[in-house]
């Protein structure tokens, strides 16, 4: 089992390509995925992965002041919490929002952007990766660009030579849905991330890093499937094939903190969220994080947060 890839799983990501850029250089435009690139009739997921697939010439990206990520033909960039970002054959070009630029697509076609000037030609298939899911943690804990050559890895070359042809044939017009491109993304994505995790230094205490421990990662992906249940260590140690004192020890040396103390602050994490993006009633929430009861939870919330629930809801709300 590996607790990584089961996480990402549980995360039931769904999504496609929403956007055929073609550009000639120079150029450089802003862009970030909006409501309205996740499709007419639906929600827009709770958390937005972006990606670029570079099908013809090279980009840079850049998300502010971070240092920019080159990019090139058959490769993928992928923004894990959607950031806005400029992207170009020269980002000290004037950025133009990418909006401005996009001609509607008719008869089913993808919206794009057709190239202007003479310069050298690069084409971009656009797309997004959503979930539902409240609060990701891995997510969260990825860097705000993820531009990982994936297409060296084993598992990955197929992924990435089967995205490059339904690339090709949706282009010809001869792939029924973007669905299956973004089916694709997904993979490709899962596999950067998880190269992404190998490459991290060896005693770095990250929710990434305690993924690769076998047995800590067994107790995360756990704590992160069921974190309303009424956990205790020894109960995670039976569940993980520990015993208490290992898992205890193991979980404190890789992640820094003990397992419960970990899921507390998941717990509040994860009610955070919903008291920011949602209307539902503390009780509610206090109920699905875990707690039995609403003083419980506004008691636990305060101490973390420096307020009770509903008072911090009102200066951070934002459904």
């Amino acid at each position: 089992m590996d607790p990584l890839l089961d996480i990402l799983r549980s995360l039931h990501f769904t999504g496609g390509v929403f956007l055929d850029a073609a550009f000639r250089a120079p150029w450089c435009v802003l862009s970030q995925v909006e409501p309205d690139d996740c499709g007419p009739h639906q929600p827009t997921p709770a958390q937005v992965v972006a990606y670029h697939y570079v099908t013809e010439g090279e980009v840079f990206l850049q998300v502010g002041a971070d240092t920019p990520q080159h990019v090139t033909a058959g490769r993928i960039v992928v923004l894990p919490r959607n950031h806005p970002h400029r992207v170009g054959s020269d980002l000290a070009q004037p950025p133009v929002p990418a909006g401005a630029l996009i001609t509607p697509g008719g008869n089913g076609a993808l919206p794009r952007i057709e190239p202007r000037g003479d310069g050298p030609v690069t084409r971009i298939l656009c797309g997004y990766l959503g979930t539902e899911a409240p609060a990701a943690p891995v997510l969260d804990a990825l860097p705000s660009v993820l531009a990982i050559d994936v297409a060296d890895g084993v598992s990955a070359a197929w992924i990435e030579s089967s995205l490059r042809r339904a690339a090709q044939e949706f282009a010809a017009g001869r792939l029924a849905s973007p669905a299956l491109l973004g089916a694709l993304a997904e993979l490709l994505f899962m596999e950067a991330v998880r190269r992404y995790v190998a490459s991290l230094p060896t005693g770095e205490t990250t929710w990434l890093a305690g993924m690769r421990d076998p047995l800590v990662g067994r107790a995360l992906g756990l704590l992160h499937e069921r974190p309303s249940h009424a956990w205790t260590t020894p109960l995670l140690a039976r569940e993980v094939g520990a015993s208490r004192s290992v898992l205890a020890d193991r979980f404190v040396r890789v992640m820094g903190e003990p397992p419960m103390r970990y899921l507390t602050r998941w717990r509040l994490r994860r009610a955070a969220r919903r008291l920011r993006e949602t209307s539902d009633g503390v009780a509610r929430i206090a109920f699905d994080t875990g707690y039995e009861s609403e003083a419980a939870f506004t008691r636990a919330f305060r101490r973390t947060y420096g307020q009770p629930p509903a008072t911090w809801r009102r200066g951070h709300h934002h459904p």
